[in-house]
């Protein structure tokens, strides 16, 4: 992309897209194909979409694509079959494309494994090369007024690899689909042998000479029992040592009548909810989520730990009722400070890496809005308000729509981040754009003809 000009054609007022979707992980792409299933129903009304993406190719959690690791929702909450199961793209399809669809069924499960799944959405992303500008990061928005109104907005990237290389994107409507970003405990930085979850497969196989032989992993979630038990099997001649503040893991709450917080129609429940209820639905459901691991994995890594008891040479440690006291970097690892909750006893640990299962904090969309970030609507706490179609509520003069997918927790419940109601959604925020486009004709038809009247 290097040398690439800035479109200053479309900076100067060209035909603006209905859309420009920042960032293209699982949620734009689902957009992408409600949007290619619209315009293959509708030329006459297709919507025009682009996106930009940092990464230099589709990826999605590479860093924690296991092998053997499992999906933990259905194959059927794919990127298309809960808006429309006939959708070409859909997880069978993909199956059928790729010569697999009876050897998946003779496996009787639902669930995939992470890396056969990442594999689907590649499947999907390739359809969409020609929409999709990668290895560009988004640094600006502006304002395109017409008098006093925002009619259009100006997205402004810059290629990851030459930042003097511009491109200007001039759209109608904006969706935020950024994904999150990774939260560390305070004090911590990442580093050489500091790393966040997000990170396992690029930094672990790097280590090479093992001074220390010993692992430390921070968090009680599932991605800190997978890389626990990853570790483990990893590095034979290592120490790993599990730390968190609980007793031990929880496992996730996966049965029937829990899981329908997933559904689509609990989306319409917790929207509509007084929010004192909202939080109450949101504390009920967070074990069907958030700080659980898998059943299956709490009783192997537990039979791998009392199996080395029993051996007498014990390599899986578990460090429960245990926080953090703090990270100092080494020459050639890292020390680990930990107390124990309990008796107040300290321990330094000096390892050769500390995984950080920490978690991920939404991003606030308003860091990328830039003047229009004080048009954004809020609520009592501060938090940007947003409508069911998943749109952010701006002031009066900005016709502008910017979407969300992802932050919404607090307006549409736990399922906000997670990819269960991705094709739901997608296909909301499609019919979204389509009828506010469909209003404004209509307004400005309606304006049009009482100007002839006042001749």
């Amino acid at each position: 992309m290097s040398g690439r000009r800035e479109d200053s054609g479309q900076a100067e007022g060209g035909a603006a897209r209905d859309l420009v979707g920042i960032g293209f992980g699982p949620s734009n792409l689902a957009l992408a194909i409600a949007v290619a299933d619209h315009n293959r129903r509708d030329p006459e009304r297709a919507l025009q979409a682009r996106f930009v993406e940092q990464q230099e190719r589709f990826g999605w959690h590479r860093g924690m694509l296991l092998e053997g690791a499992t999906m933990q929702v259905s194959f059927l909450k794919d990127l298309v079959t809960m808006r429309d199961p006939s959708s070409r793209f859909s997880f069978l399809m993909y199956l059928q494309d790729r010569g697999r669809l009876a050897d998946f069924i003779n496996q009787k499960t639902f669930f995939p494994t992470r890396i056969e799944f990442h594999d689907y959405f590649e499947w999907c992303a390739a359809e969409f090369g020609d929409s999709v500008d990668y290895g560009r990061r988004v640094t600006e928005i502006r304002p395109v007024r017409n008098g006093d109104r925002v009619e259009a907005v100006d997205v402004v990237s810059e290629s990851v690899s030459d930042p003097s290389d511009r491109e200007v994107l001039r759209a109608l409507n904006v969706i935020v689909g950024t994904g999150l970003k990774p939260r560390l405990p305070e004090g911590v930085t990442q580093g050489e042998h500091v790393w966040h979850t997000r990170d396992l497969l690029f930094r672990a196989p790097q280590l090479k000479d093992l001074r220390h032989r010993r692992f430390v992993v921070v968090g009680a979630g599932q991605s800190a029992a997978e890389a626990v038990d990853y570790l483990h099997r990893t590095f034979p001649n290592a120490e790993v040592n599990a730390v968190f503040t609980r007793y031990g893991y929880s496992p996730a709450d996966d049965s029937p009548f829990a899981n329908r917080i997933f559904d689509p129609s609990a989306v319409d429940d917790f929207f509509t909810a007084p929010e004192n209820v909202k939080q109450d639905l949101y504390g009920y459901h967070r074990n069907t989520n958030y700080s659980v691991v898998d059943g299956d994995l709490i009783e192997q890594l537990y039979r791998t730990h009392y199996q080395e008891r029993v051996s007498g040479r014990e390599r899986l440690r578990f460090l429960n009722t245990t926080e953090l006291g703090g990270v100092e970097a080494l020459t050639n690892g890292a020390r680990v400070l930990v107390r124990s909750l309990t008796t107040g006893q300290q321990e330094t640990l000096d390892c050769d890496a500390v995984v950080m299962a920490t978690g991920y904090s939404p991003v606030d969309p308003r860091d990328l809005l830039g003047d229009l970030a004080a048009d954004c609507l809020t609520d009592e706490q501060g938090r940007v308000h947003v409508d069911r179609d998943h749109r952010v509520l701006m002031s009066e003069h900005v016709d502008v729509g910017v979407y969300l997918q992802g932050g919404t927790e607090h307006t549409h419940g736990v399922t906000s981040s997670l990819l269960s109601t991705l094709a739901i959604r997608s296909g909301e925020i499609a019919d979204s754009l389509l009828l506010r486009r469909t209003a404004q004709a209509l307004r400005a038809d309606r304006g049009r003809e009482i100007d002839a009247l006042l001749g």
